[in-house]
């Protein structure tokens, strides 16, 4: 399993149109062989952080994904970002 997690930050007045700008992406990523979850969400305390959060079968699952991550407007709206993609080799459910 592969876990992609980090936020963006954007402009505060930003926010909504960067996030609206991810449905598709959102709605392609969860359709997408091997993805587990995928979610791109507002910060509840930060104005100007977004929350990423991506789980998937595989490096290969992720890989053939890639090419679907944010259109140049909106990579131009990133102020900056701190992402990182996870191996994991386990997993312990809590519920």
């Amino acid at each position: 399993m592969v876990i992609v997690a980090g936020h963006v930050i954007v402009d505060r007045e930003a926010r909504d149109d960067y996030l609206a700008g991810c449905i598709a992406v959102v709605e392609q990523a969860r359709t997408a062989p091997g993805c587990q979850d995928f979610a791109i969400s507002a910060d509840l305390l930060d104005p100007a952080r977004i929350n990423v959060y991506q789980r998937w079968d595989s490096r290969e699952s992720v890989e053939a994904f890639r090419g679907s991550g944010p259109s140049d407007d909106q990579s131009a709206m990133i102020v900056s970002a701190s992402v990182s993609e996870y191996d994991v080799t386990g997993e312990r459910r809590l519920t």
